[in-house]
């Protein structure tokens, strides 16, 4: 894994970092604040991502309004940009979904896939506490004031959680945690405030291979608000699987297996459109009439 600087439309310095693997390239919206070693190793892709706006080694932007979810989707296309990628599968987890789902809506050009995991495409906090029978605006009141009960405590939540020991032993995923925990968390809260804002996403006129990840056991982004969505999209598939919100970390395996379907659908889908094809067009097509 490589990192370094870019900066992008608005010239807030962004940390980017990507993967050494062989393979198409693949564009990583990663959970607000999250530190590479909590993805799975995706062998098969080399996968481009970054650390948000005023995130572990990224700047804040000089103005701190600039944290809507166009700022961050111009922040992909700057890390897209730097690494030569003219279009990609894109894949977001938790908050990072509404990045990458504006991202398929606003720069249809850009994005040959779209994968989602654990995480509603727009008005996250009306998906949170998905128990039956909340009303979605019961759900949207309890999670907008947690968090902003939370960016409230935030001095007090920096001088613990800075101060927690974490031991040098535990290979990178502690080491990770290290990180994780010296956020400034005000400034983290504030992120997630404005991204758990953006309304709900029409994704309606989204037509490339749809990938949808859900937890059955997730109360961060309840499985209808992660499904309702793509409900209607002509080329999605879906899987609700026996997981939390932290499905990527529970159970790899299946990311990576089927991010590998969705590059193999996405490079159907290419080559039905721009080349003359024989055969079938991928390893599970049906033969030709």
């Amino acid at each position: 894994m490589r990192e370094h600087d870019v900066f992008s439309a608005d010239g807030t310095r962004i940390r980017l970092w990507r993967t050494d693997a062989e393979g198409p390239d693949v564009l990583l919206s990663p959970g607000l604040g999250a530190v590479p070693a909590v993805w799975p190793e995706l062998p098969s892709a080399r996968v481009h991502t970054w650390h948000h706006r005023g995130t572990l080694d990224s700047d804040r932007p000089a103005d701190p309004s600039r944290v809507e979810v166009a700022d961050h989707v111009a922040d992909a296309l700057a890390v897209l940009d730097d690494g030569g990628v003219e279009r990609c599968v894109v894949m977001g987890w938790s908050m990072g979904v509404t990045v990458a789902a504006e991202m398929a809506l606003r720069h249809p050009d850009r994005v040959t896939g779209l994968m989602l995991v654990t995480g509603a495409p727009g008005d996250a906090f009306a998906h949170v506490l998905g128990l039956p029978g909340v009303p979605a605006a019961v759900r949207r009141l309890l999670g907008v004031g947690g968090v902003t009960a939370l960016k409230a405590a935030a001095p007090l939540l920096d001088a613990v959680l800075h101060r927690v020991p974490v031991p040098d032993v535990g290979g990178p995923l502690v080491g990770s945690l290290r990180r994780y925990l010296r956020h400034d968390w005000g400034w983290y809260f504030t992120l997630a405030l404005a991204l758990g804002r953006t309304p709900r996403l029409d994704l309606t006129g989204v037509t490339c291979p749809t990938t949808v990840l859900a937890g059955r056991y997730d109360f961060l982004a309840s499985s209808d608000g992660v499904l309702g969505p793509v409900a209607a999209l002509p080329q999605a598939r879906v899987r609700v699987l026996p997981n939390t919100h932290f499905l990527p970390l529970e159970d790899p395996q299946v990311v990576v297996d089927e991010l590998e379907l969705l590059l193999d659908r996405a490079d159907a889908v290419r080559r039905a459109v721009h080349e003359d094809v024989e055969g079938p067009l991928t390893s599970r097509s049906r033969p030709r009439a």
